[in-house]
Parts: structure tokens; sequence; C-alpha cells
């Protein structure tokens, strides 16, 4: 290797076009931002969702409803999916996460009575429906709020 052969090391030195050095540069003057207009000028970026001035379609559009920002989400449980466990199974949020039943327990797990429930089982959620409480209960099970 000689003195003429040494380069920069890959991505150590920049490679942009250096701006506003002389007309002949051919990005001289104006600095290839053309003539005046809000584009020219320094900061001269607009921000998102500017109209040039217009009233924006954000703000034109009429403002609908409301968002809880203290909202509980629950994962819901369906009773006819209670019934692939065994007989006398203690179900809580921690089992029905391992199963599949539930992705993640987010504010808690509610269940629901869609389907029908035929095993005794002690199921201990955050939140029950009054006809899957009455369903647990009528196939011999116990409900446990917690």
């Amino acid at each position: 290797m000689k003195l003429h052969e040494l380069k920069p090391a890959e991505g150590s030195r920049s490679d942009r076009k250096r701006v506003g050095r002389g007309t002949s540069s051919g990005t001289g003057k104006t600095a290839g931002r053309g003539q005046k207009g809000q584009l020219a000028r320094s900061g001269g970026k607009t921000r998102l969702g500017f109209e040039g001035g217009q009233m924006p379609l954000f703000r034109r559009m009429p403002k609908r409803g409301f968002k809880n920002i203290n909202r509980k989400e629950y994962a819901v449980v369906s009773l006819a999916d209670l019934n692939r466990f065994e007989e006398g199974t203690e179900v809580t949020p921690a089992l029905l996460v391992e199963s599949g039943l539930v992705k993640k327990e987010l504010a808690g797990v509610k269940l629901l009575a869609n389907g029908e429930l035929s095993v005794k089982l002690t199921v201990k959620v955050n939140k029950v429906s009054e006809a899957a409480k009455k369903a647990v209960e009528a196939a011999g099970g116990t409900i446990e709020v917690i």
C-alpha cells in the first residue's frame, strides 16, 4: 500500500453536497432552493397538516364523541371455552393465559355467558356477567371475583 492509495473507511466521511459555495459550483447563490417562497427561507419547513394558511382538514372536521383515558379493557372468556378444563379445576387468569384462551390479561378477565358449561369448576376472574355466574353455579361450580 502506498500513500496515494489510502482511502477513508467506508461510511466514515459524508458525501453530502456542499451548497452555497459560489456560482460556478452549480449550487451557489440560492443553494438549490430556488427563488423566494416558504421553502427558500431558513426553517422553511411546514408542519404536518399545513395547507398554506387554509383552515386544515383536521380543524374543519367536527369533533365527535369522547375518549376515556382511564378506560379499563378486559380480556373476554366465554363459558363454552371453559369446557376444556377437567372437573374441579381452579380456573385463574394465569391459567387462562397459560392455556392460550387469553393472549394477555389487560385490566383483568371477564367471564361472559356465551355457550353452555358442562363441567364443575372454581372460577376466579375479575368480572363476571350475571348470566355467566348463574350458569357456573347451575353446573355445580363456584365463582370468585378477585
